[in-house]
């Protein structure tokens, strides 16, 4: 359990018109695992559920080898969601004399660092900040207090791809010393497949799967043919498949055994996105 910073077993809550289902994944210590699915699908639910925000029907969930409920790991989280919490009066300088204060392991000159490094405006009001300058003033303060996991959701939502890049980069520099973790929230599933060691896919609240990102980039493939050969595909060869306008598209699990059984049609990479839109939206072979 301690290899992990996060441990869940059987999670379970139930709401009026959703079921979080039984959910099951880990993220080991020292990597970034991203957690993706549509809208709607459990994402935040399980989020909250690890952060004890809302109270599990049952299961069990483990941080840092304890407990989630026990007081004593709150130290080492760091938190951000996809809104700055912070009041608009308050400057950077405020911040960080309330975050000083809060925090026993407050590192105020990698705070500043970085408040300069991405020219967050140290005079003004958050009030006067864009969203990308308001996000990355609190992924800094959920990194300046030193803890050594990330839970982030939806942090990246609705910035620009310069700021996502930075934002992206400052979280692979955070595991570099292969202590510290990120569990990563988001539907921009580029943002995941450029810098996750581990993928969980979620579905109506039930977990689809849990994979190393670099299996399911390198292993995964998109087999195109004719809607009047589709049915010389076997069943077995294929996870899902969907009908285009013009063609049938299958989901395999190995692009290369795809191309070497089906030498006549087209195999091409999948992505992440593709791979999840797949499982989404996709027909059962």
């Amino acid at each position: 359990m301690e290899e992990n910073s996060i441990l869940v077993k059987d999670l379970c809550k139930k709401f009026d018109g959703f079921l979080l289902d039984h959910v099951s994944f880990h993220v080991p210590k020292g990597s970034i695992t991203g957690f993706i699915g549509e809208n709607g699908a459990g994402k935040s639910t399980t989020i909250n559920l690890l952060l004890n925000n809302i109270k599990k029907d049952s299961g069990q969930v483990y941080i840092f080898g304890r407990e989630h409920t026990e007081n004593k790991i709150k130290s080492g989280i760091g938190v951000v969601f996809d809104e700055c919490n912070f009041n608009d009066v308050f400057t950077t300088k405020d911040i960080e004399k309330i975050m000083s204060g809060v925090y026993k392991t407050w590192d105020s000159s990698f705070f500043n660092y970085y408040i300069k490094e991405f020219k967050i405006p140290q005079g003004q009001q958050i009030s006067s900040f864009s969203k990308g300058m308001k996000m990355k003033l609190s992924i800094i303060c959920a990194m300046a207090h030193k803890p050594e996991l990330l839970i982030l959701d939806e942090a990246t939502t609705g910035l620009d791809p310069v700021v996502r890049d930075e934002i992206l980069d400052l979280f692979l520099e955070f595991i570099q010393d292969e202590k510290c973790s990120v569990f990563f929230s988001s539907h921009i599933t580029s943002d995941i497949q450029k810098i996750a060691d581990y993928v969980v896919l979620i579905h109506k609240g039930k977990i689809i799967f849990e994979e190393k990102k670099d299996d399911l980039v390198y292993n995964y493939g998109i087999l195109k043919c004719s809607k009047e050969k589709f049915n010389s595909i076997s069943k077995d060869d294929y996870v899902k498949y969907k009908e285009t306008n013009l063609s049938m598209e299958c989901l395999v699990c190995n692009k290369e055994k795809a191309k070497q059984k089906y030498k006549n049609f087209i195999v091409d990479n999948a992505t992440l996105e593709d791979i999840m839109l797949f499982y989404v939206k996709g027909g059962k072979a």
